[in-house]
């Protein structure tokens, strides 16, 4: 009889953790391992652009190179990320060799430490084992999460959309998964997160619901790097559509809202144009959810009764541009700029030229509803270099008007 498992709650903060492989399975595994506050050392030759995108914030260290033992040097526990099975064996070697635990994603048998299937609920985090069978793991572990969100209830006689039958055609879900926080994500979303069989995901979908997913999910990690490496729209409307088409259930997970600048328009009409059947799930738009999760209120009784949406990832001198700065000067209300940071002077400057006083308040949120979230205050005449003292990046939501001061003591 194999002898069962230890489970055992590993306090990672500050630890050193190596993970072995930039593909998709370090991409489901890293954000889980920032989130306890691991000292991630990633080591592959290459990454995929959600797991650049932390090397680039600096969250992890990466070394673009094949493993060496020497990489262990300090290391608490190693995450083995390769489907090369004579390279994941020299890792497991050089663990065993050091006295760390190592978690192999191609061998389960070889490993000595298991990652359980996780589902988070507030403070309280479970774990479950399936005695080496993931998928049983897996199921134990969303009827948990299921009597822990007494929102939602699958068996319930009026529940909706329960999963398609095993030999029904393939469909797309147009799933929003909010501003950032994993538990922002809508419970139908969640829903159809769980059954899918392929997820189409961007940069800004929260790590820990891909750490959540199937182990037999397929993940295409279609990141869009800020004026960095982009796959082109085209090319992921034609995996959602052919992985439909071959019979998958595909959620196409995207960072906000699916038809707030997330292009999900034209994934619709790309589906609907191959006859391909779509649901979508509205999210929760960072354009209203990162300004109040740092005390900004886009509209209050008094100061502000209307507010403003605009992308600024075009320049506003550009004749690319389709937004009239000079009519958003005008308004008294509350302006969003998403995307915006890069031309964040041009557009200030854009503003204060058309009429809006330089001394309106403004204030820019860094990754909002996450661990990492800064709030920077000024004015729209000094936004611009206060956020380049303060090495603000993106994703950031700017706001500009009386609300940003509305309800600071």
């Amino acid at each position: 009889m194999t002898p069962s498992p230890y489970p055992l709650g590993l306090r990672l903060e500050g630890r050193r953790v190596v993970v072995v492989g930039g593909g998709t399975v370090a991409t489901r595994r890293v954000p889980a391992l920032l989130d306890a506050g691991a000292d991630v050392l990633l080591v592959a030759p290459e990454l995929t652009p959600a797991l650049r995108a932390h090397a680039d914030a600096g969250r992890l260290h990466w070394e673009p190179r094949r493993f060496t033992p020497e990489d262990l040097a300090g290391a608490w526990l190693v995450q083995v990320a390769v489907d090369d099975p004579i390279a994941a064996a020299a890792v497991s070697a050089a663990a065993a060799e050091r006295r760390v635990f190592c978690v192999r994603a191609d061998d389960r048998g070889a490993a000595t430490a298991w990652t359980p299937a996780v589902t988070r609920h507030g403070p309280v985090t479970v774990a479950v084992f399936g005695g080496g069978h993931p998928r049983r793991a897996m199921t134990v572990r969303d009827a948990i999460r299921d009597l822990l969100d007494a929102r939602r209830n699958p068996l319930s006689a009026d529940s909706v959309e329960q999963g398609p039958p095993a030999d029904a055609p393939g469909r797309v879900a147009l799933v929003g998964a909010g501003p950032g926080d994993p538990e922002l994500i809508t419970v139908k979303g969640w829903r159809l997160l769980t059954q899918a069989d392929v997820v189409v995901a961007d940069r800004l979908v929260p790590g820990l619901l891909l750490d959540e997913l199937r182990p037999d999910v397929e993940l295409v990690d279609a990141s869009k790097i800020p004026y960095g490496p982009a796959r082109a729209q085209e090319e992921i409307n034609q995996i959602i559509v052919d992985r439909a088409r071959a019979g998958a259930f595909v959620v196409r997970l995207k960072g906000g809202d699916p038809y707030v600048f997330g292009r999900g328009g034209e994934e619709l009409l790309a589906c609907a144009a191959a006859g391909v059947p779509v649901t979508v799930v509205p999210g929760v738009t960072s354009s209203i959810a990162a300004p109040a999760a740092a005390g900004i209120p886009v509209t209050h009784r008094g100061v502000a009764h209307e507010f403003t949406v605009v992308s600024g990832h075009v320049a506003p001198d550009s004749p690319a541009s389709l937004v009239r700065w000079d009519a958003l000067a005008a308004l008294r209300g509350t302006l969003v700029v998403l995307m915006g940071l890069k031309n964040l002077a041009a557009i200030a400057a854009t503003l204060v030229a058309h009429g809006r006083p330089a001394d309106t308040p403004a204030a820019v949120v860094q990754e909002g509803t996450t661990g990492g979230q800064l709030v920077l205050r000024s004015t729209l005449g000094a936004v611009a270099a206060d956020v380049v003292a303060a090495g603000l990046r993106p994703p950031a939501v700017v706001v500009v008007g009386d609300v940003v001061d509305v309800l600071s003591p």
